[in-house]
């Protein structure tokens, strides 16, 4: 039985969707520009690391099929646990906060559990989100537990699993594959779930998810992947996806925008129970704005001069080093 609060919760989630899609399109029969179209992570990744003197391209994880589980019972009956890249805040390890530059000692390199029912402060100062057109003042934008929670209270799904579980945000496809997905297999089967969701942030962070939504799904386990690098997912082929065409680190919706929020996992959800086969990519009708000129920043070396690509050689390389002294203590 729906109460008044998730009732409420949910028909404000869909007029903010008409009234959004409504706004958007205004009647016009004009193209949209140039500039409006999903981001090519790859390409702008590829090119910015050339720009500032690493000649050997990363080799983004590709596949031509994915694996895909149906769902074993109703999502009413079924028991749904959240896959994170975000990083438990440990004030030991600096700037963590809204709008902290990249942080590479608040990386964590293995598979972590945590409370759903206590969480911890999560945080993405570690990997590359989009700083310049987001500030990370809202966790509920990477981490949607709270919008999963007023749709618990809504009945759409029977429980949410005790604990949500940290993939670490490698580049190295094989721990990913052969390590960190196993390891959260097994913690999703201990705490008996039925579903996942899988929410990332960076670029590495899309091809990490969808690497474990992959194994995941072999292994019997339904996932969505909500996700803002299409190009990445698709790449690494997941069995669902729905894409947000928003800035990276907002995959769970817009920043103090509940019912931006309510809509987005609610068409996870819908992604999740109606998918008829592997590869179905649904892309979210809501727009981070009426300007797309935003798409055009991200790592793009075009408008970046000379002296910033050596200025961000030098931090990528002071970064990296702290990344190393942090992975070689962990292992």
């Amino acid at each position: 039985m729906l109460d008044g609060t998730a009732l409420e919760a949910i028909s404000c989630a869909h007029e903010y969707t008409k009234v959004n899609m409504s706004q958007s399109h205004n009647g016009s029969s004009e193209f949209a520009t140039d500039a409006d179209i999903a981001i090519p992570y790859m390409q702008r990744t590829r090119e910015y690391y050339a720009a500032i003197g690493y000649d050997t391209p990363y080799r983004w994880a590709h596949h031509a099929d994915a694996p895909f589980t149906p769902l074993t019972k109703p999502l009413a009956h079924s028991r749904v646990a959240i896959v994170t890249t975000a990083s438990p805040f440990d004030a030991a390890k600096g700037d963590q906060g809204p709008g902290a530059a990249y942080n590479s000692a608040a990386k964590f390199y293995q598979v972590y559990s945590a409370s759903t029912e206590n969480p911890p402060d999560l945080r993405i100062s570690h990997i590359a989100y989009d700083r310049t057109h987001t500030t990370a003042t809202d966790s509920n934008t990477w981490f949607p537990l709270p919008a999963l929670k007023r749709l618990l209270a809504a009945g759409r799904f029977s429980s949410i699993a005790s604990h949500f579980f940290g993939a670490p945000t490698n580049r190295s496809h094989r721990v990913t594959i052969d390590t960190d997905a196993p390891e959260i297999l097994a913690r999703c089967r201990a705490d008996r779930v039925d579903a996942a969701v899988l929410v990332p942030n960076c670029p590495v962070c899309h091809q990490t998810v969808s690497l474990v939504a992959r194994h995941l799904e072999a292994n019997g386990i339904p996932t969505v992947v909500m996700g803002c690098a299409k190009d990445i997912v698709e790449h690494a082929a997941v069995p669902r996806f729905l894409f947000s065409d928003f800035p990276l680190g907002n995959s769970a919706g817009k920043p103090h925008d509940v019912a931006s929020q309510d809509m987005t996992i609610e068409l996870a959800l819908r992604v999740l129970e109606s998918a008829p086969a592997a590869r179905t990519t649904v892309q979210s009708p809501l727009r981070w704005s009426a300007d797309a000129s935003w798409k055009r920043d991200y790592n793009n070396i075009e408008q970046m001069s000379p002296e910033e690509l050596a200025r961000r050689r030098r931090d990528f390389d002071a970064q990296k080093a702290i990344a190393n002294t942090v992975r070689n203590s962990a292992a």
